[in-house]
């Protein structure tokens, strides 16, 4: 499937357009590839896109004061990701994006999204809606770091992406849960 059809069914399950409003919709996207390793954004740079992920898999992440990483977000296809704060507020970035694994995203930027959302409703519905979906996943997972155990966390992002550990780095899948590599391998091991 190309970018322009995978774009178009992720649209398609919240809004219709035309095919000429798709067509207009698309062409303010601009189609990357990116290598495991390579950089998006880096902590510190202006941000003026965000990333649909079309294939491979994303991380967004902080590393504080002492080199601890924190991941934010494993986008991974039909996943959208930046530095929002950042894309949102002209701000300098204080989260970097990197790929975890080869990648295809669509570019798009700040400037052009808000374009299409004054200029077609069903886009500015679509991105409403993917804000707010956005705003609920990330109340779910703080509330999940705040009131469950390790295990309890292994678990639901197991249950929600279930090729995960299979597909990154345990030192990923660590970090993304606030763990070191040694408790995940723990609890990765009581599995089988």
């Amino acid at each position: 499937m190309i970018a322009k059809d995978i774009l178009k069914a992720h649209l398609s399950q919240i809004i219709t357009l035309t095919e000429a409003e798709f067509d207009y919709c698309f062409s303010h996207f601009k189609l990357l590839s990116f290598q495991k390793g390579q950089t998006l954004i880096t902590a510190g740079d202006h941000v003026e896109s965000e990333y649909f992920v079309v294939s491979g898999c994303l991380k967004s992440f902080y590393i504080n004061e002492d080199m601890k990483m924190f991941i934010l977000q494993f986008a991974m296809k039909n996943w959208w990701t930046a530095d929002y704060a950042a894309l949102y507020n002209e701000t300098p970035a204080t989260i970097s994006v990197d790929c975890v694994l080869d990648a295809e995203v669509l570019s798009i930027t700040n400037r052009e999204r808000e374009k299409l959302c004054k200029e077609i409703h069903a886009i500015e519905h679509f991105f409403r809606w993917r804000t707010n979906k956005g705003y609920v996943a990330t109340q779910k997972r703080l509330l999940s770091m705040m009131n469950n155990n390790v295990r309890a966390r292994y678990e639901e992002l197991i249950k929600q992406y279930p090729d995960l550990h299979q597909l990154l780095p345990k030192t990923l899948i660590a970090a993304y849960l606030g763990v070191s590599r040694e408790t995940l391998s723990r609890l990765y091991n009581d599995e089988k």
